[in-house]
């Protein structure tokens, strides 16, 4: 009995071992079949193809690079930025030191020094000066925040990494294949339409809404073309057949809008553009981001439900990515508009509110699994990350419907 259960299993390894010889021989037959013709070649032909193979391995070497390194990625760069210590919401105007706290009236004497001499000619001096600068001064008004986050988060993009989907050899696919059908090398590229989806709902409510009064003044120049440039297909290379010929590169667009943003914000620190930092432009702003959420949400739902394979779902890193990228943008911008609206947080007891908002939005950037798992939710072996972050996101868009109820009454 025991010989013949061995013999089986010695059967089956063989079986196994030949199955495994056959996939091998299929897999490099090509390749052994090009070898023999390559071998019997004239180095007239030899060399272009030596010189095209290089030109290949080169290339796609570069291409791995570029969509595994993401320069300037850091959930937590919102800090650098300081601006919860601004005193001014966007589009005020500034005094000379806008964090400085003017002294209450009577700490000092008119005319008496801190040691209590007397100096009424140098104190009435002083201050007759200092009012005369101040009134030579040129204005001076508080720039965006929020503008200031949608041009930073588009330079990452397309200045401090290549904008993926664009690439040629992106748009050439996996031997045909769109990339975002593969689990390889469409990470990078998902993130960074996650954020430009973010920057993109951003730009419409800033010429919407935000940089104009509304009913009474007309549509900011630089915001409108920062709008229009944003709005550019991501997938344009020099060269197209839809329609057929030369064609203007998605970053060229894309670095037009950073200058254009970052002109608005000039003109704004000069009192030359408007920025409506009104409580209902606050509660568009909120409800349109809300449901830019939702929808993504949404998305996030019919793959989980529809679909699964755990750890071999093609499409679970591109839909996770897409939705990290975009709270990714979000977290910046709603950093920056705590800024912009501060009086409005404030004079609608919403910091802390606004606060936990934030924080919610950090903790679902620490999710970053080196595989994506679209399994089951009650699963024991394969983890549910695109459960999880649904749940990040309805929880966010939760916060964001309640701060939108508060600002609102």
């Amino acid at each position: 009995m025991l010989g013949s259960v061995t013999a089986l299993i010695r059967r089956i390894g063989q079986a196994i071992g030949r199955l495994i010889g056959i996939f091998l021989a299929w897999l490099t037959w090509p390749f052994m079949a090009a070898h023999g013709w390559y071998g019997r070649r004239h180095w007239v032909i030899k060399a272009p193809i030596i010189v095209i193979l290089a030109i290949v391995i080169v290339a796609y070497g570069r291409f791995v690079w570029q969509t595994q390194t993401w320069n300037g990625f850091d959930p937590n760069f919102v800090d650098k930025y300081h601006w919860q210590d601004r005193k001014v919401p966007a589009g005020q105007q500034l005094t000379a030191d806008p964090n400085a706290t003017p002294p209450a009236a009577g700490d000092l004497p008119t005319g008496q020094t801190e040691g209590g001499a007397s100096a009424p000619n140098t104190a009435l001096a002083g201050t007759q000066a200092a009012a005369s600068t101040a009134a030579n001064a040129p204005r001076q008004c508080q720039t965006s925040a929020i503008v200031q986050a949608a041009a930073d988060l588009t330079d990452m993009n397309v200045n401090q990494n290549d904008w993926i989907s664009s690439l040629l050899l992106y748009k050439l696919g996996f031997f045909g294949m769109d990339w975002d059908n593969t689990p390889f090398l469409d990470n990078k590229a998902s993130f960074q339409r996650g954020v430009n989806q973010a920057v993109r709902r951003t730009s419409t409510e800033l010429v919407d809404t935000l940089g104009r009064v509304r009913g009474t003044s007309g549509i900011n120049n630089n915001l409108q073309d920062a709008r229009g440039n944003l709005q550019f297909d991501e997938y344009s290379w020099y060269f197209g057949l839809d329609p057929f010929g030369f064609k203007t590169p998605t970053p060229s667009y894309y670095r037009t809008a950073i200058q254009k943003l970052r002109a608005f914000n000039t003109d704004l620190a000069g009192c030359n553009a408007i920025f409506d930092s009104r409580a209902d432009n606050l509660v568009q702003f909120i409800d349109r981001i809300a449901n830019d959420l939702g929808a993504t949400a949404a998305i996030l739902r019919e793959r989980t439900e529809n679909h699964g394979g755990g750890w071999f779902d093609t499409r679970a890193d591109d839909r996770f990515w897409f939705a990290y990228g975009q709270l990714y943008g979000y977290y910046a911008v709603l950093s920056g508009a705590g800024s912009d609206f501060s009086q409005v947080i404030r004079e609608r007891n919403l910091t802390q509110l606004w606060g936990e908002t934030l924080n919610r939005l950090r903790a679902a950037l620490k999710m970053q699994p080196a595989i994506v798992s679209n399994a089951a939710e009650d699963g024991m072996i394969m983890p549910s990350h695109l459960a999880v972050m649904g749940f990040h996101i309805l929880m966010v868009r939760s916060n964001l419907v309640e701060v939108r109820s508060v600002v609102g009454r």
